[in-house]
């Protein structure tokens, strides 16, 4: 990915944080000598050095993916941003955006224990804190045909870039300016990057 210096994100913890928080990931690898790419939840281990994720098995991506070299990318809160809300006139459009992305090599899990407690950290996540359901409450003979539909994956994280680019290369007072305008939208996203480029001044 290209990264220039000033949009480089070099604090670990805020890229394990995107990773999480955006967790619906987009996973690109080679299929019959194409590039081909599912859109799939990718959990993180507690020690961040493994990415795990299922297949649909009917999906064919995952037959010849062991071993490759693979690309998640993880997109997190984006924007347009308008010349209009600038002091000058003297200026084009352009978008900020964070992004993650991370590379690594894939494993087939075979383990069907490996398998079912990599999705009840999935179901773990996602469920309400709240919710009455819980994955070992399944009856364990659909649960076991149910697995049977899906081919679990890990990857092997090897590479990690992370992007923030909340417009940086501009001063502050068009810093400022943008801010307002995005917090002024009812659009989460808008909103999202304006509190990130506000945290990113504080720095």
């Amino acid at each position: 990915m290209y990264i220039p210096s000033h949009f480089k994100m070099t604090d670990e913890a805020t890229i394990y944080d995107n990773i999480k928080e955006h967790s619906f990931a987009t996973l690109f690898s080679e299929h019959n000598g194409v590039p081909f790419a599912t859109h799939l939840p990718l959990i993180l281990n507690k020690d961040h050095t493994y990415l795990y994720g299922h297949f649909a098995r009917p999906n064919p991506q995952w037959k010849d993916i062991k071993n490759q070299t693979v690309l998640a990318i993880f997109q997190g809160p984006h924007c347009y941003i308008s010349p209009s809300w600038y002091e000058t006139t003297k200026a084009v459009p352009t978008w900020n955006y964070v992004t993650v992305h991370v590379y690594g090599e894939v494993e087939l899990v075979e383990d069907e224990n490996e398998l079912i407690d990599s999705l009840r950290q999935m179901v773990l996540k996602y469920e309400a804190p709240d919710s009455s359901y819980r994955l070992q409450d399944v009856d364990a003979e659909f649960l076991s045909g149910m697995n049977k539909g899906v081919q679990g994956f890990k990857i092997k994280i090897n590479k990690i870039e992370g992007k923030a680019k909340l417009s940086q290369n501009h001063s502050l007072q068009r810093q400022e300016l943008v801010m307002n305008e995005l917090e002024q939208s009812p659009n989460t996203d808008e909103q999202q990057i304006s509190s990130l480029m506000k945290a990113n001044l504080k720095r």
